[in-house]
């Protein structure tokens, strides 16, 4: 096995080891940390505890212009596990073990890098991703949104953050919204006619209909290979037996626009729209698209993307449907994009996996990445 891959292996091992998943985030500024700054010599790191379990670590060295972002939590495993999540399996093609993937792959090839290098290099490990309760980012955000060097200035050039994407740069992605909706009727008898207009229920799946047919006349839409509005109901709650009227039921549904769309407009539509309008309407996360910004802003940086993907040397992939926190830091005005071992299809499976030969090529091209910040 070729030492590179035998390094990158090692330090997956380690980290899937360590109990991260989100929920319960029962995670401390030790275990995993205490890991991460053991086997990341001559860099200054600071962690900070942003409380129920977020927790995050800046590690940087010398003074870097890009900056590698990766979540270390993982999503709890299920009961087709056929193996202990916590123990790496590798075969002669794959890596097996909770977050292989998605995404302390990634990880564990940013430590063979920063090994194998002397330069700048700065990575930002984070712990609360895969909850849709993110502290981490906004918070490092807040604290440093400029370079300290140069007034006005932001802090890097460019941010790469490492979820499965084949190794492949992507420059584009769909935000996501999830929305909690209540809606209240009249508990009666079921055999009246005031059954249609009385039950909550009923104005759930009136709505319901207005929302899908509405979906469906953004299917001319595009940017970047997206099409589309991505939407789904993913619960619906209520009434109390098949002869009474239903007095309240909830709903829960997310949407995942393209980002040329405007959230707090298709929000309006969702609510607004339609002739059963709920009690209650409350958008319980949100997550900008990449690029972010007006279709004039996403192409831009877009193409400020493309160009700096180009010059580190990486195959450019499409865009993809999924979201990642590369979004929020094109909203603060850093060019991102997504990069990283590993197939989206894996995350959050029984049995992930990372391809051997995935992980061998991603720390080749962050080695590649981090000496080129030098020239």
């Amino acid at each position: 096995m070729d030492t590179l891959l035998a390094t990158t292996l090692d330090y997956l091992r380690a980290l899937v080891a360590f109990d991260t998943r989100n929920p319960p985030r029962n995670i401390g500024t030790g275990g995993i940390f205490d890991c991460l700054r053991a086997n990341l010599p001559g860099f200054d790191c600071t962690v900070t505890d942003h409380g129920a379990g977020a927790v995050s670590l800046l590690a940087v060295r010398g003074k870097p212009k890009i900056l590698f972002n990766v979540h270390l939590d993982t999503v709890p495993d299920s009961p087709h596990w056929t193996a202990s999540p916590f123990e790496l399996r590798v075969t002669d093609t794959q890596a097996i073990g909770l977050g292989a993937c998605d995404i302390k792959g990634a990880a564990a090839a940013l430590l063979t890098a920063a090994a194998r290098t002397q330069g700048d290099a700065a990575f930002l490990f984070t712990t609360d991703e895969e909850a849709n309760d993110a502290h981490c980012i906004a918070a490092f955000l807040s604290a440093f949104p400029f370079s300290l060097r140069e007034k006005g200035k932001l802090c890097f050039d460019a941010v790469i953050v490492a979820e499965p994407t084949k190794c492949e740069a992507v420059l584009a992605h769909r935000g996501i919204s999830s929305v909690l909706m209540n809606f209240k009727g009249r508990a009666g008898h079921a055999s009246g006619g005031n059954a249609a207009t009385d039950s909550a229920l009923h104005q759930a799946i009136r709505w319901g209909q207005h929302a899908l047919d509405f979906v469906e006349t953004q299917a001319h839409q595009r940017f970047g290979g997206l099409t589309g509005l991505r939407f789904n109901i993913g619960r619906v709650e209520g009434g109390i037996k098949a002869n009474m009227i239903a007095p309240s039921a909830e709903v829960r549904f997310g949407f995942r626009p393209l980002p040329s769309m405007d959230i707090d407009a298709l929000l309006a539509t969702f609510r607004d729209g339609g002739d059963a309008r709920p009690a209650e309407f409350q958008e319980t996360f949100r997550g900008p698209s990449l690029p972010a910004g007006d279709v004039a802003e996403a192409e831009t940086r877009r193409l400020k993307a493309r160009d700096f993907a180009d010059e580190a040397g990486l195959p450019i992939g499409n865009a993809v449907d999924f979201w990642t926190e590369a979004s929020l830091f094109s909203q603060a005005g850093y060019t991102a994009i997504v990069c990283g071992p590993g197939d989206i299809a894996q995350a959050h499976s029984a049995d992930e996996f990372v391809e051997l030969s995935q992980l061998q090529q991603i720390a080749q091209r962050y080695i590649h990445i981090l000496n080129s910040q030098a020239r």
